[in-house]
Parts: C-alpha cells; sequence; structure tokens
C-alpha cells in the first residue's frame, strides 16, 4: 500500500511524537507512522489526505483551508529543493534510513520550515528536533 501525504504532512512526520489535534487525530497518525517505519511508500496529493482523514467528518476542517493549500505549496518547494525533484502530486519517494536522516537534518537546519511559519504546532516541533528526534514515532529501519 501506500500513505497519501499532502507535502506539509510529509515534513510534520519528521517531529510527530504523539500529539495532535484529537484522540482518533493521534490513532490515526500513528498508525501512519507505523505504516511508513515498515517501508509503505508516499505519494504525494493535493488536499486532504491520509491524516487529515480523522478531521474531514468535522464542521469545517481546515483540511480544506487556503492557508493550508498554500502551506503545501511551500513545503513541496522545500522538498523539491532538498531532493533536487518535482515535487508535485503524483510524486512517490520511500522513507528509508539515508533518506529520512536527511530530511530531518535540513528540517533541524531549517531549511525545509518554510512552510511551518505561522503553524500552531511550530514551538513543539522546534523542541522535538532540538531535541535529536527523540520520542518521534517515525523511526528509522535499514
Amino acid at each position: 500500500m501506500t500513505v497519501r501525504l499532502r507535502a506539509h504532512h510529509l515534513l510534520c512526520m519528521l517531529t510527530y511524537v504523539g500529539k495532535g489535534y484529537t484522540a482518533d487525530f493521534c490513532a490515526n497518525y500513528d498508525g501512519i507512522a507505523a505504516r511508513l517505519t515498515r517501508g509503505e511508500d508516499i505519494e504525494i496529493v493535493a488536499g486532504p489526505d491520509d491524516v487529515c482523514a480523522p478531521l474531514l467528518a468535522t464542521e469545517a476542517p481546515h483540511c480544506r483551508n487556503e492557508s493550508v493549500l498554500v502551506r503545501d505549496a511551500q513545503a513541496a518547494a522545500s522538498i523539491a529543493a532538498l531532493l533536487d525533484a518535482p515535487v508535485a502530486p503524483g510524486f512517490r519517494l520511500s522513507l528509508d534510513a539515508m533518506t529520512l536522516t536527511r530530511f530531518r537534518a535540513a528540517f533541524a537546519a531549517g531549511t525545509t520550515r518554510t512552510a511551518c511559519g505561522g503553524c500552531e504546532w511550530s514551538g513543539l516541533c522546534d523542541t522535538v528536533a532540538g531535541g535529536g528526534f527523540e520520542g518521534t514515532r517515525l523511526v528509522t529501519r535499514n
């Protein structure tokens, strides 16, 4: 199977430590992190993705807001620069140990964080990245 992620959620996944909007959201996110840890590929999508699923049934989910689309575009540009490849809906990748390490190093250095401006979770992500990504649910595999 393939995990469907919008571009900014690929960045969010790097620092996910089990905190989120609701218990259902976190349970879903935990499952996605486990799937990626087991080696499932990622497909970049436009709009709501597998992470958004628990929020889509709520009234006026923020997943469809214009600001989130802007965040996705900024994240896609940062990821494209890191990978030296065009990142758009349909782009696929795998987060093996080397790729995950590369993504986290860029995140910790701030080079892929343009999309994080104004995000309510940015402080938590700063702490997680500053702590060497300890406690994150997405772990490297060989």
